[in-house]
């Protein structure tokens, strides 16, 4: 197969995010069903350094972290701060990490208030000298939301419950819960994006997930898709969707799958063969073969292609893969 662009997933994920308008309609479609709430105009990106210093009595800690993309929207005199963060593998510790994100922005915000009252050498009564904060400061809402694109089905914790050891009933009713918005690429149909590159995105990798190839063709036959986006659902899926140095700035979506389906065929005829002839040689010619193929079709049908593509893919009648997984 041709060989990917150099081009890190991160950089490709921060530069597509970065954008206010796809920014608030991932926000808008996760957390506010569809509703306005965020407005493209509203929006500018602020700094994604979140190291701080934990300090104790006797020992400090620093915490080095940086988000993917932040941004900060005013309403009124006040601002909320809002993050992205973008995971391609699931991670058993994702709420813990996402809290201490947050943890690390109040602490960024609580220092500032900190700073600027010394530094100003602004009266402060007995209790408010010991914290550094007047009575009156309030810090500022942080949002976070992360963005699993990888395909297998998220099976990690949720929130920080998730992560916890059984518990007494009494327990449970005074524990401080901290739940994580997660988006899943592979189940984003639920959602109401309204950005056209959002919901291209987005709909495309999920139906390349669930292999629905047709209803790709169908929607998207006469349309050209941009190279940027392609590239995004490229990096989504793994799959080669554009050629490096490929001059076109757009591109046929379903062009681009029937030659990925042509380069896929061969790779696994190829694969096929190969495993067959290695087979047959610890085996026994004709016998090793006969299960290196059927290895083959297993592997194939378990990743979720249908007794017809498998029989495309390695050149075999489609009653012989029905016979081999009947077998199975």
């Amino acid at each position: 197969m041709a060989k990917k662009e150099n081009i890190k997933p991160d950089v490709r994920w921060k530069n597509f995010w970065r954008q206010n308008d796809r920014f608030a309609d991932l926000f808008n479609a996760v957390l506010f069903q569809g509703k306005e709430v965020l407005k493209p105009e509203d929006l500018e990106e602020t700094d994604t350094d979140m190291s701080g210093i934990v300090q104790f009595k006797d020992y400090g800690e620093s915490l080095v972290r940086a988000r993917d993309v932040v941004k900060k929207t005013a309403s009124g005199t006040e601002y909320a701060v809002y993050g992205v963060e973008n995971q391609g593998r699931i991670h058993y510790a994702m709420p813990l990490r996402t809290l201490l994100y947050d943890g690390l922005g109040y602490l960024k915000e609580y220092e500032e208030i900190r700073h600027r009252h010394k530094k100003e050498k602004d009266a402060m009564t007995g209790d408010e000298f010991l914290s550094g904060m007047r009575r009156t400061d309030r810090l500022h809402p942080a949002v976070s939301v992360t963005v699993y694109y990888g395909e297998e089905e998220w099976d990690g914790p949720l929130s920080l419950r998730d992560m916890m050891a059984e518990m007494p009933q009494e327990l449970e009713g005074v524990f401080s819960d901290y739940r994580m918005n997660l988006v899943q690429v592979r189940d984003s149909g639920q959602y109401r994006f309204h950005n056209e590159d959002v919901n291209t995105v987005f709909e495309i990798s999920r139906e390349i997930f669930h292999k629905n190839f047709d209803r790709i063709y169908e929607r998207y036959k006469d349309r050209e898709i941009d190279e940027e986006l392609a590239g995004m659902i490229g990096m989504i899926t793994d799959l080669q969707l554009v050629r490096p140095g490929e001059k076109r700035e757009v591109r046929n979506m379903c062009t681009a799958l029937e030659e990925l389906k042509n380069e896929c065929r061969q790779e696994g005829r190829k694969e096929g063969r190969k495993e067959g002839m290695l087979e047959g040689r610890k085996e026994g010619m004709l016998e090793g073969r006969s299960e290196g193929i059927r290895e083959s079709v297993s592997k194939l049908l378990r990743k979720g292609f249908s007794a017809l593509e498998v029989a495309d893919l390695l050149d075999l009648a489609e009653e012989e893969i029905l016979k081999i997984q009947q077998k199975a």
